[in-house]
């Protein structure tokens, strides 16, 4: 009998401690920009470092991708993160080769995760007019 109760209160107790652990891990929230710098590497050709925020849990929910956004909605550019960054907090990544029409001068760069996909912060950045130049922006 008494071993029974013991097992009944272990039971609840795996139950009770799951149902407040899982919405922590199951809530990392949404990856956020948090800086980032253009380079203005040729004519049109733009390379992008970008950082980015998210409480990545492992393979089942980590920041995947960050995209740079034309001003019309289109996607330019997309660096695709092939694993989760649990320890490294947030991270820079970068895309070079990124070509850009003349006629935009600035872009909104945000970044997604394999749970929510994209809503987290967003970042606007203009682009530098020059050869060599850099534009910086942080939140």
């Amino acid at each position: 009998m008494q071993s029974r109760t013991v097992s009944t209160l272990l039971t609840r107790l795996v139950l009770v401690c799951g149902a407040l652990l899982f919405p922590m891990l199951a809530d990392a929230g949404e990856a956020d920009l948090v800086a980032a710098k253009v380079t203005k590497t040729g004519a049109d050709t733009y390379r992008f470092d970008v950082t980015v925020a998210h409480e990545d849990t492992g393979w089942d929910h980590y920041a995947n991708v960050w995209q740079v956004i034309g001003p019309d909605g289109a996607i330019i550019g997309e660096r695709i993160l092939a694993h989760p960054h649990v320890n490294e907090q947030p991270f820079t990544r970068s895309l070079s080769g990124v070509s850009i029409p003349a006629e935009i001068t600035g872009v909104t760069l945000r970044a997604g995760d394999l749970v929510h996909e994209f809503g987290g912060a967003e970042l606007y950045i203009e682009l530098p007019a020059e050869v060599g130049q850099t534009v910086t922006v942080s939140d």
